[in-house]
This record gives C-alpha cells, structure tokens and sequence, in this order.
C-alpha cells in the first residue's frame, strides 16, 4: 500500500562556483520519501547524494554554493521558500540529521549534555532541568555506559562511536518526522559500524520515523532500506524498492555497483570481484549524452549525444538508460 509523501524533492538543480569553474551536483533531482519509511541513496563520492539532503536542510552554503532550481515539499508546502527563521524551527524538530564525522559536528567547546539538551529548551520548551534529564535519559538509549557521568565531558573525551551515538541522541532529541543520516557509519571500524546501523534502525522502528540513509555502502541499504535510489554524477540512475533492485538491477552502474560486491551465497569462489574501469566525472563540464559513457560496457551510439531521462520501465522500478542490460539492444 502507497503511503502519502511526507517529504518530496522536485527537479532540484544545485551548483557550485569554484575555482576550476561551476560544479553541477545535483542535475534535476526528484525523490520522496513516504511516511514511516526508509529510503537508501546510493552512489560514490562526488555523485551528489549529500548535497541533496544538505538542500533538504538549507544548509548549502552561499557562496560557492545555490539552489538554482526545484521545489523541496515538506507535508506539501516547499520549504525553499522560507526564511530563515523558518527554517531553524523545522531544523532539529521536524527534520533531524545525523552527520557523517562527529567530530567536526560536534561544537569542541560545549559539553555533550549542553549540545543534546539545547535543542530540547529551544524546540519543545523544556527547562533546562528537564532537558538535561531527557539527555541522560537519550545517552543511556543510545548505549553510553554511565550516562549521568558523560554528561558532563567534552566531544574529544568520547570515541568515535561514542560520538557518533552523542550525534544520535542529539538527532532524536526533538522526536523528528524525518532522520537523515549522512554516512555516519564511514569513519568507525566495521564492528562499530553494525552497532550503529541496528541501533538507528531499532530507534527508527521504536519511534516510527520517516529516515533517509546516504551511502555508498550497498550492503548496508540492503538491510536498512524499503526504497533505494542511485545517483551517478548529479543523477538519479535508478530507483526501486530494495528487494527488485537487488534481484533485478536494470542500469549498467547498479548492475557493476552490486557485481562489485562479495557474496556468501555465490558458487564462482575463485572468481574475482568485478570492478568499474575509470573515475566518475568531475562535474565541472556539462555532459551532451549520459556521464556513464566512458564507463559503461553498453554503449550505443545515442548514449553519446542524448543523456535518458528516469523513466518507469517496469511496475516501482525507474531506470536513466537507453539500454536494455539484460540483452544489450537499445530499449
């Protein structure tokens, strides 16, 4: 059953003035996410996935960077157009983010217990007794040993883990509509890494949140995710819901993304990874056909002059591609 949209993105078009010239990060966007449910963008670095949810928050900074086009619709009323003040009370109370390093997140000056309970006192009106109770009650959930006492210490005193979990509490502190969560499993060792996938996702599923989870890690989406959506330089290539994507990958870069990946159900044991030749665009020069070309094993002709638009080639799964990869022939 289709559950209404809580948030939409429409045709979003971001760029950055830079030195070496304008970046085009994200190229004519379009996503939603349904409420209560999770959605996986995936791609590699540079593709344009934390730009897009930098724009859900207005937090591109201008200058080098703009919003040159689009509508972000929160409950149906596009949040590009708010003010500032606006935006700060949706910030942290409606739409809460996670980010990718901690430490550079983190203000190195203010306690963790002052960074969770602030927003609280800001947001909900709490007094700062209150909220300083429901923030040790916030690092006790998300797994600080001796909460009351590492409410007190500072960013560096915590580990990476530990801060990322701070960053949780932090998030969830205002019971948000909509997580995101900018790859905050990158820079922790793979062990920590497990404990806070299964921890956002039982905070999720505990709280009945709507989330987003950025990545470029396709084995993580597949245990988090209900819809997945990939993005390839400023681009979204494909998007299904999870199960069909990984069953039946329809564009050539889903398709190498996930043959790339090490299997415990495979047969070939000796058998070498796949790999994709070459490097992603810069995204400095403005590409005619699709930005997949130099890269991609099934090139015709019309790859090179016309760049696909997304388009549904079978019942929730949309594809960018003139090809068809299961037979190589044009679609």
């Amino acid at each position: 059953m289709e559950h209404e949209p809580i948030l939409e993105l429409k045709d979003l078009v971001v760029k950055f003035h830079t030195l070496d010239g304008v970046v085009h990060a994200v190229n004519g966007v379009s996503y939603s996410l349904e409420e209560g449910k999770t959605l996986g963008v995936v791609g590699e670095s540079g593709c344009g996935k934390s730009v897009s949810v930098l724009s859900v928050m207005r937090l591109i900074l201008d200058p080098p960077g703009k919003i040159y086009a689009g509508k972000i619709l929160l409950h149906g009323k596009n949040i590009l157009e708010y003010s500032e003040a606006q935006m700060e009370r949706i910030r942290g109370r409606q739409i809460a983010m996670i980010f990718q390093d901690p430490m550079t997140s983190l203000n190195p000056v203010l306690t963790i217990g002052k960074q969770i309970s602030e927003g609280m006192v800001i947001h909900l009106g709490m007094t700062v007794e209150e909220a300083n109770a429901r923030a040790v009650e916030l690092l006790n959930i998300v797994g600080i040993p001796n909460a009351k006492d590492r409410f007190s210490d500072y960013p560096h005193q915590f580990s990476g883990g530990m801060r990322q979990r701070a960053m949780i509490a932090m998030a969830l502190s205002c019971n948000p509509e909509i997580l995101i969560a900018d790859e905050p499993t990158t820079a922790l060792d793979v062990t920590i890494q497990a404990q806070i996938v299964e921890l956002v996702k039982r905070l999720r599923d505990q709280l009945g949140m709507s989330a987003i989870w950025i990545t470029h890690d396709l084995a993580v989406v597949a245990d988090l995710a209900d819809k997945v959506v990939v993005m390839y330089a400023g681009y979204i290539v494909e998007e299904a819901d999870v199960f069909r994507l990984y069953e039946n990958p329809l564009h050539p870069y889903t398709n190498s993304l996930l043959k790339s990946l090490p299997r415990v159900d495979s047969s070939r044991e000796h058998e070498r990874l796949a790999t994709i030749p070459g490097s992603p665009p810069t995204g400095t020069k403005v590409i005619a056909g699709c930005p997949f070309v130099p890269r991609c094993n099934f090139v015709i002709d019309r790859c090179r002059v016309e760049n696909p638009p997304l388009e549904q080639v079978e019942s929730g799964h949309k594809i960018a591609c003139w090809v068809d990869v299961n037979n190589g022939r044009q679609r």
